[in-house]
């Protein structure tokens, strides 16, 4: 079975303080920081650039899980692996040949991801699973946090799940909280993202923590 992972993403985190919102989130046990980078015409939002993910290499020991929301990511991915990012992850949306791009994330030393949005079918990244590290499915359309969880995307996350062997992850992102994490453990994803839930929360570490348990006892009680 995939390991747990939880990836507290700083879409919603204090930027003013990025070295004590991280330290919180690995107080409370965290895995990975997730960065969500977005360009504004992929998605309808500008969040931030490699100088972010430098900044929070700097403070962590922790994976730094990029998510490219662009529209061009061949163009910056050395630019992304200077800045110290662990796994990069792609939009299966925006590439004419994904496998290519994959192979070139890997080849600048960071781990591969593709990703797919909720209208988007699992064919696009099933013909990659043995050029990729992590799969993504986003469980919100992709641009804003605090988005509502669209539960039809459960569906994805069991077909990928039962594709991908077990060294790769199925990782979920959008609308993950305490009501949610549960359903997507159960149905396959062992990396979940949350932003509001997390650093939304009054007691960051206890919201980490309280993710990890609910997601490990869905996937106890099957």
């Amino acid at each position: 079975m995939r390991e747990l992972k939880i990836a507290p993403s700083i879409l919603s985190a204090d930027l003013s303080d990025i070295r004590g919102q991280v330290a919180l989130v690995e107080e409370g046990g965290a895995d990975y920081i997730h960065l969500d980078v977005m360009d504004g015409h992929f998605v309808p939002n500008i969040t931030f650039g490699p100088v972010v993910v430098k900044a929070v290499k700097s403070v962590t020991r922790l994976v730094c899980d990029v998510h490219l929301m662009i529209t061009d990511p061949d163009y910056y991915l050395e630019a992304f692996a200077a800045a110290g990012a662990d796994i990069c992850t792609v939009h299966a949306e925006v590439l004419d040949e994904p496998g290519a791009t994959l192979d070139r994330i890997r080849a600048l030393g960071m781990k591969a991801g593709l990703t797919i949005n909720p209208d988007t079918p699992v064919s696009a990244v099933l013909p990659y699973l043995d050029r990729v590290d992590q799969v993504l499915i986003m469980s919100v359309f992709p641009g804003f946090s605090g988005q509502k969880f669209i539960p039809e995307v459960l569906k994805k996350v069991e077909a990928v799940a039962s594709a991908a062997g077990d060294r790769t992850d199925v990782e979920i992102d959008g609308g993950i909280n305490a009501r949610t994490a549960g359903a997507a453990a159960r149905a396959g994803a062992n990396v979940l993202v949350a932003a509001t839930a997390i650093f939304g929360s009054d007691d960051i570490p206890g919201a980490c923590r309280m993710l990890r348990q609910t997601a490990l006892e869905a996937r106890r009680d099957g």
